[in-house]
């Protein structure tokens, strides 16, 4: 089921939730989220794992064929959960110093005794809700390193705004085969970059200025190998007319588990994860700028856009 959260924003401010009914500039934003997680109708065992709370929605998909995937991934989330307690918004860095956290948490697994050498490895792929300057300029902050990803969803179009690395899509981006072909190429579960990997992350980050309305879908490969982006489109439309009809009071299921759910029936030849994640200003809306001030943000943080 989803979970529901209003906080109030003031430019300039800390959240406030002693005076809900502030005068502008201060602005309610409603979250609605939800996640969900399968191990699908194959693997032994679930080696992903995600955390959905305010501020953050990240997920991880420990590596197969890595040992201790699933610790790897645990390993990931606890770094993120131990540095966003009682956060409602965060800022870019503390979001770059915890995907370094986690980082160094997954070599510990690998580190560790029982490892015997072994590497192990997870995926990371998520959004935080971000300030990026003293005057209330608010963000959604979209980050990634592999081949989980984050899309956008503006009520017609699901948009990939995470860029896979992994074999396949450098074959893609190289124009040696189509993105149908890399569905089943034989280097289709390679992946490029990956949390464990070496003693710096390199994640991909981008800054998307915070809206009136905006819907995020981050989920593990498990989702994306069964189902294309037109069938997880088609499933969104299909959850939205279908919770119009649920009465006040019924079980409704949440889109995320409906997702997961139709891509273990699909196949389910991974693990499944998925979280999604709504934000709405009620009142006067969120204002953000386009241009961020560079001398607020961290050096590491470019001002992009994800491509398409």
């Amino acid at each position: 089921m989803e979970i529901q959260r209003e906080i109030v924003l003031s430019d300039g401010a800390a959240p406030n939730h002693a005076a809900p009914n502030h005068a502008a500039p201060n602005h309610t934003v409603r979250f609605r989220f939800a996640g969900y997680s399968d191990r699908g109708a194959v693997r032994r065992i679930n080696e992903d794992s995600y955390l959905a709370a305010l501020p953050l929605f990240v997920v991880a998909d420990g590596m197969g064929g890595h040992a201790f995937g699933d610790r790897a991934s645990q390993a990931a989330i606890a770094a993120f959960a131990d540095s966003f307690v009682d956060t409602e918004v965060a800022s870019p860095q503390r979001v770059l110093d915890a995907i370094r956290h986690a980082n160094d948490a997954v070599l510990a697994v690998g580190d560790s005794a029982d490892a015997d050498g072994s590497l192990s490895g997870t995926t990371l792929s998520g959004v935080a809700f971000v300030e990026t300057g003293p005057r209330g300029n608010y963000h959604w902050m979209a980050f990634n390193v592999g081949d989980s990803r984050v899309y956008s969803w503006d009520g017609r179009t699901l948009l990939q705004l995470s860029v896979d690395h992994s074999a396949v899509q450098e074959l893609v981006d190289q124009g040696e085969i189509t993105r149908l072909e890399a569905h089943s190429h034989p280097e289709r579960n390679v992946v490029t970059r990956a949390l464990g990997a070496e003693a710096e992350v390199d994640a991909d980050i981008w800054l998307l200025p915070a809206r009136d309305r905006q819907t995020f879908l981050v989920c593990s490969d498990g989702l994306t190998k069964e189902l294309d982006d037109d069938e997880i489109a088609r499933i969104i439309v299909f959850h939205a007319a279908e919770s119009a009809r649920t009465a006040p009071g019924e079980y409704a299921i949440s889109v995320a588990e409906r997702l997961v759910n139709a891509a273990v029936a699909a196949g389910g030849s991974d693990n499944v994860t998925v979280i999604v994640v709504q934000s709405e200003a009620v009142g006067t809306a969120v204002v953000s700028d386009d241009t961020v001030d560079r001398d607020a943000m961290p050096a590491q943080l470019e001002e992009t856009r994800p491509r398409g």
